[in-house]
């Protein structure tokens, strides 16, 4: 009994020093309205210029829409698509096309409503903080979705670079 009365002694002990460290809240980074728009009509540009119609979402930081574009020839189903890439790539933190192989089990993630483990989807990253996610739907191949949604990243990165 003298043992797990110390042994909760020293976890509360622990605890109770570990949250005076901390602060009561946290700031989060969070990718503003203008920018994500900036990355979303630079990636339909960029797969304009390929010859396709596409969708991207761009999702902020806690996995909630903030952009969504269609192209006049983009499918209706691109959209959900497009959100589903992003919200995957937001919370795995990776390209989509890096996890394709990755789930193939019967009740992996992939396999999971609101997800689609398939290229075309990118975190948006800066200064070592994620700050959403892009994905891209409508293109003939998931690698020409993923580098179109490279070229909206890439129409913003600099500025998210120097924000820091």
């Amino acid at each position: 009994m003298r043992v797990i009365i110390t042994l909760a002694l020293a976890l509360i002990a622990v605890f109770t020093t570990a949250g005076a460290e901390e602060p009561p809240m946290v700031p989060i980074k969070r990718l503003s309205l203008d920018f994500a728009t900036r990355a979303a009509v630079a990636t339909v540009e960029a797969c304009r210029e390929k010859g396709m119609s596409v969708a991207v979402a761009i999702v902020d930081r806690g996995g909630r829409l903030q952009v969504l574009l269609r192209d006049t020839l983009a499918m209706p189903l691109t959209n959900t698509i497009a959100e589903q890439k992003a919200y995957a790539a937001l919370n795995f933190n990776v390209p989509t096309s890096e996890m394709e192989e990755r789930f193939t089990s019967p009740f992996s993630p992939g396999k999971v409503q609101g997800i689609i483990l398939s290229a075309g989807g990118l975190p948006i990253s800066a200064g070592g903080s994620i700050v959403g996610g892009i994905g891209v739907s409508g293109a003939p191949s998931g690698e020409v979705d993923e580098e179109c949604a490279q070229a909206g990243i890439d129409e913003i990165i600099d500025d998210l670079e120097m924000a820091e």
